[in-house]
């Protein structure tokens, strides 16, 4: 019995040894891979359908997002009500989301109401036909919500930013406009849906407390479909922009203006991106960070600052981003640079980089926490080619690294010049 006058020992976070559960991994006789975790407290179940089919696959733009939020529907048996209610009938959610490479759909449900739900998702993926009536009202929503939104200055500079360090044709640089939305058509879905859904490559991912005989539901739904197809994505070269400051005016009566300070960077199969991870951590990466400190809390110009290495697959960027008063946007850029000078000119101490490296691994630590955020981890480096390896490195570069790493990584990427400077008003 522990001595209950005692008090347990403190350890930093950087001493636990935290370890990565193993997932089950079959094929279906199609070859499609699954991935999962048969683990949980309670009867539940998250099923995952990831599809290569985001909008670096389509020749048009819009079809891809529009595509996956249109296969909920309408089928030839069932019309959008009827989809949604086989699903509301059974407590369960069916959600879906349209990325730059994948498009998923995922199904959060009881898990002893899996048998029952498969056989719809089976009837999305086969049998969606994009209705005219649905499109339109689609088209509608659309075009107003981005009417909404071209009067936000944050929406705005995320826009222009991604165009700036992509190309306006690039999949992650380019944006949709009304008259995009307006030439979407039947046609074009169901050409899209047909190459990449019922032709498709596509990997599943599951967790939860799954029934006994889960691998058999997925065969025998699954496992006749034409899941393991290779197909090109139409991925443009990287253009950068020529000019490295922008100055946008998007509304006269503005008060507030959106800051956006960007850089190309490596993806995560570059040596030195673990490392700028602890780097951006400590320099914009969480709430005690360096911009937080300086800009939010000594000179009050905004609520909020971030910095963050873009989640791509393929090309990525640096991103430090912050919506401030109009009147003080300027000094707020001069800080960041303040703040990376200091970065690239003295050692961080001691005390900062340990509270970081305990910051990094409680997140860790959290993200761990139960099998569909495990099974999410999993998804991450499967999907961006990498295996339970990188994991563990990361988490050795997060208790290694050394202020002089730092301070030599600052050296070589927090350079004002390489950085693009934008500001929309």
């Amino acid at each position: 019995m522990p001595d209950r006058k005692i008090a347990p020992p403190i350890k930093d976070a950087i001493e636990f040894n935290i370890a990565l559960n193993p997932c089950t991994r079959f094929s279906l006789s199609n070859g499609a891979p699954v991935y999962y975790i048969n683990d949980g407290a309670e009867e539940v179940a998250m099923i995952e359908f990831v599809f290569d089919a985001g909008n670096s696959y389509e020749n048009k733009n819009g079809v891809a997002a529009t595509t996956n939020y249109l296969i909920k529907n309408g089928t030839s048996k069932k019309n959008a009500f009827e989809i949604t209610e086989s699903f509301e009938y059974f407590g369960a959610y069916l959600s879906r989301a349209c990325h730059n490479e994948t498009t998923t759909i995922t199904l959060h449900c009881l898990s002893k109401h899996l048998k029952e739900l498969l056989p719809v998702i089976r009837e999305l993926i086969t049998d969606s036909i994009f209705p005219e009536d649905e499109l339109e009202i689609f088209q509608q929503n659309s075009i107003q919500r981005l009417s909404v939104n071209l009067l936000k200055c944050d929406f705005v500079a995320n826009r222009l930013i991604d165009q700036y360090l992509y190309g306006p044709q690039h999949p992650y640089g380019k944006v949709s406009t009304k008259e995009d939305i307006e030439a979407l058509n039947q046609e074009d879905l169901t050409a899209f849906f047909s190459q990449f859904y019922l032709n498709a490559k596509c990997r599943i991912f599951s967790a939860g407390k799954l029934p006994a005989d889960f691998e058999q539901l997925l065969e025998k739904y699954f496992g006749d479909l034409s899941f393991n197809k290779d197909l090109p994505a139409f991925m443009q070269n990287r253009e950068l922009a020529t000019q490295k400051k922008y100055r946008i005016n998007n509304d006269e009566n503005g008060v507030q203006g959106a800051v956006r300070i960007a850089r190309p960077f490596p993806n995560r199969h570059h040596p030195d991106f673990k490392k700028v991870s602890v780097l951006n951590t400590l320099f914009g990466g969480y709430f005690s960070s360096r911009l937080m400190s300086n800009i939010r809390e000594e000179k009050g110009y905004t609520y909020g600052i971030s910095s963050h290495l873009q989640n791509h697959i393929g090309d990525t960027a640096w991103i430090i981003s912050t919506e401030a008063g109009k009147d003080v946007c300027e000094a707020t850029i001069e800080e960041v640079h303040k703040e990376m000078k200091l970065l690239r000119e003295e050692l961080i101490d001691a005390e900062e980089l340990l509270l970081v490296k305990n910051y990094m691994m409680g997140v860790n630590l959290g993200h761990l926490d139960g099998p569909f955020h495990v099974i999410a981890r999993w998804k991450s480096l499967i999907l961006n080619n990498l295996d339970e390896h990188y994991f563990y490195e990361s988490l050795n570069t997060i208790k290694t690294i050394s202020a002089e790493e730092l301070q030599e990584l600052s050296n070589k990427y927090l350079i004002p010049e390489d950085f693009f400077e934008l500001v929309v008003i």
